[in-house]
């Protein structure tokens, strides 16, 4: 037994010291720098890579033994060697473990990279340069060459196994750059580490990452951390990562204090390499965002989804979508998308849970101001959904708004930029969701003057600008809407409906109709925000509209005059102002009220009052409180927000009514001038001397329209007076030149006189 024991101890010592000899000669006769010609010729004939060996080859045999291998390069087929390397290391080591080579096996104790970098670029037609490479590496004479290498576990050839597992990688200090010249997409992934252990096909094993990105286009800089568990499957393609944790930290250049963070998490990441199937299960994804729109708080967002896709189909879905965030937002849905890789375009259903708007509109820096302090405090909306990368379309929206349901479609660029809507819905009353109602007669002017008398219902700081110009100068919107009865400015107006299209800084509500009040309104206008100040122009038409409850609503108080009104105008302003849009506004109208009378004034009981105390009488006649009109006609002419009329005509029974004056539209007040003229008719309010047929009886008016309307006329004493004074002098003349014709047909004849009387009374004229 003893003997045994010492022929072994000596066996062992004798294989110990051939192994010693043989490092020893290796290390002293055989150079590794000698096998570089033979390597550079085997990547060119594998790969198609010029390989660059700048620094030496290496043996090490302490503490493991391995060979290392200092500053490589290697170009692309195609590429010239004064390029930049498609990749690069500044050194890498490959280990052996040491027991195994005892038995004859090689067992891969570690690998590691330093300074690895790639350079990857796709060009103007979409081709990477990698692609050479991949499909050089395709071919069937390169992939039977490489067969050894996906043999499993343990790889038998002519010489001693070969077992893939490796018990440590390490690749550090590395860098990735991606440039994509179709987009301006330029990426740099640098400082990459990736360690992993015990690296086996058969098994998962860890990984753990961590990098930053720099890119240039857009200009950002993040942190990422990956850790995994995973599985290859060299034999069949399937490869799995599971327990997936990505963590990454970005920042804006712009914003350089504003922090993105983002978390994802998975219980499975599935890729079926030969097939093209991927799937993900259990997917969560957290995030933070944080930019001047959201306000100053990281707005945090939460989303959990299953997914799968195909590559070589180039299809993908996305189920048990769940977004939810603060402020009760909680959005549900699927979808799938087609043409992945090349134009993604995707379909499906999404749910947005009702919730309220204002908080939202809060936080991304609009404070609603609204005569309801609880409009928009209830949305939610339904739909079908399909787009692609630039535009999302609602294609059978039921939107739910407080009491109102919209329906229809709705389409948003995803840039923010352009809007297409086609909605129907019942009943809506805007004044809710308006400022409530001030009691200024200026605001109140030019809110109704304003287009559809829309004001901004959001309350912006330091400003008092009507519309955002810079948002507007790049919208684009194609839309239309109608419903069952609008309200706005206490206005009713049935079966209203509009079409609205803007682009490139022009926008143009083409269309708008309604019924009001027994009549019809419509009104066409255009906004232009390309050249400042701002253009406004509208054209409202009024059609036998009923003036007393378009007065009472609008105003709430009695209307000063009843009739059926008819008005056709042509109006713009320049500003951006609520404060001067009307004191800017010029344009020209036209008006006419057909059977209408002015309410708690009678003009004839005036004038027949005033006619009877000339001639000594008195009149007796029950006379009506209101003056009744046959017709109410006249132009406007608007010049800097002061409406000017010279051609005012009144048709009474018996009695004509003419006038001229203005309005000074920001203040509402109006000065006027009126005369009255007796007519022969058979409607005639009383008798009159026909001497006073010829005198105009003048009226003045003036005040502010909401004053009461009784106050606002009275007789022109002054003026009727002077009045009277021609009417005498022009009796005068008469008589003088009747007597003079007398006295001329006595002396010179009928006929001769005619002529001669004729020239005479002409200079009485």
């Amino acid at each position: 037994m003893k003997r045994l024991v010492r022929t072994l101890l000596a066996v062992v010592g004798i294989l110990g010291l051939i192994v010693v000899a043989a490092v020893v000669y290796m290390t002293t006769f055989f150079d590794p720098n000698d096998l570089k010609p033979r390597l550079v010729e085997a990547v060119r004939e594998q790969s198609g890579l010029e390989l660059a060996l700048e620094g030496p080859l290496s043996w090490s045999f302490y503490p493991r033994l391995g060979v290392s291998v200092e500053d490589a390069r290697a170009w692309l087929p195609k590429q010239s060697q004064e390029d930049t390397p498609f990749a690069a290391i500044d050194s890498a080591e490959v280990s052996l473990a040491f027991a195994p080579l005892l038995s004859g096996d090689i067992a891969i104790d570690g690998l590691m990279l330093d300074g690895m970098r790639l350079d990857l670029v796709r060009d103007e037609q979409g081709r990477g340069n990698w692609e050479t490479l991949l499909e050089r590496l395709q071919d069937e004479k390169t992939e039977k060459a490489l067969a050894p290498a996906s043999a499993g576990p343990a790889m038998k050839q002519d010489g001693p196994d070969v077992a893939l597992d490796i018990a440590s990688v390490e690749i550090n200090n590395s860098q990735v750059s991606y440039a994509d010249r179709r987009s301006d997409l330029d990426v740099t992934v640098r400082d990459l580490s990736i360690s992993s252990s015990n690296v086996n096909p058969e098994k998962a094993f860890p990984i753990k990452s961590h990098f930053l990105i720099d890119s240039v286009a857009p200009q950002l800089s993040s942190k990422v951390d990956l850790k995994s568990k995973v599985r290859l499957g060299l034999d069949d393609g399937r490869y799995v990562l599971e327990g997936l944790s990505l963590d990454s930290q970005t920042e804006m250049a712009q914003w350089p204090d504003r922090k993105q963070t983002l978390s994802l998490k998975a219980k499975q990441v599935l890729g079926e390499i030969n097939s093209g199937d991927y799937r993900l299960e259990g997917a969560e994804l957290k995030a933070n965002l944080a930019h001047p729109t959201l306000g100053e708080k990281p707005l945090p967002l939460n989303l959990t989804f299953e997914g799968e896709a195909n590559t070589e189909q180039q299809t993908a879905q996305i189920h048990d979508l769940l977004l939810t965030s603060e402020k009760g937002l909680k959005l549900t849905g699927t979808l799938s998308f087609t043409e992945l890789l090349s134009s993604p375009n995707y379909t499906g259903q999404i749910k947005l849970a009702p919730l309220s708007l204002r908080p939202w509109l809060e936080r991304f820096g609009s404070k609603l101001n609204t005569a309801d302090d609880k409009a928009m405090s209830q949305v939610a909306l339904t739909s079908p959904i399909k787009g692609d990368m630039q535009k999302a379309n609602l294609t059978n929206l039921t939107l739910v708004m407080d009491d109102n349901t919209f329906g229809g479609q709705l389409g948003v660029g995803l840039d923010g930029k352009a809007y297409t809507f086609d909605l129907e819905g019942e009943r809506l009353n805007l004044d809710d969701y308006l400022p409530p109602v001030e009691k200024d007669a200026a605001k109140e002017s030019a809110a109704f003057f304003g287009p559809l008398g829309i004001d901004s219902a959001y309350a912006q700081e330091e400003t008092n600008e009507l519309v955002p110009v810079e948002a507007l100068r790049d919208l684009t919107v194609d839309g239309k809407l109608s419903l069952t009865e609008l309200k706005i400015k206490n206005l009713t107006l049935s079966q209203p409906s509009l079409s609205l299209k803007g682009d490139d800084g022009r926008l143009a509500l083409e269309r708008f109709d309604a019924r009001l009040y027994d009549g019809t309104l419509n009104v066409g206008a255009k906004l232009n925000v390309r050249e400042p100040p701002i253009r406004w122009a509208f054209a409202p038409q009024l059609k036998d509209v009923q003036i007393v409850p378009l007065v009472e609503d609008y105003s709430g108080e009695p209307s000063p005059l009843r009739g059926r009104l008819n008005l056709d105008g042509d109006f713009t302003s320049r500003t951006n102002s609520s404060d001067t849009l009307i004191s800017n506004l010029n344009g020209n109208a036209n008006f006419q009220v057909a059977d209408g009378a002015v309410f708690d004034v009678n003009v004839s009981q005036e004038l027949c009052t005033a006619v009877a105390m000339l001639e000594g009488e008195s009149t007796t006649r029950d006379w009506s409180k209101d003056t009744q009109f046959e017709r109410l006609s006249g132009s406007i002419r608007v010049i800097n927000g002061v409406a000017h009329n010279d051609d005012l005509k009144i048709v009474i029974p018996g009695i004509e009514l003419t006038g001229d004056g203005r309005l000074n539209l920001p203040t509402q007040r109006f000065d006027y001038d009126a005369r009255a003229r007796f007519v022969d008719t058979v409607d005639a309010a009383c008798k009159v001397n026909p001497r006073l047929e010829r005198v105009p009886l003048p009226l003045h008016c003036e005040g502010a329209l909401e004053g009461e309307p009784k106050q606002w006329c009275g007789f022109d004493r002054q003026a009727f007076q002077q009045s009277l004074t021609e009417l005498a002098r022009d009796e005068v003349k008469r008589k003088a030149s009747e007597k003079i014709s007398k006295k001329i047909e006595e002396r010179l004849g009928k006929d001769a006189s005619e002529e001669l009387g004729d020239a005479l009374r002409g200079l009485f004229n």
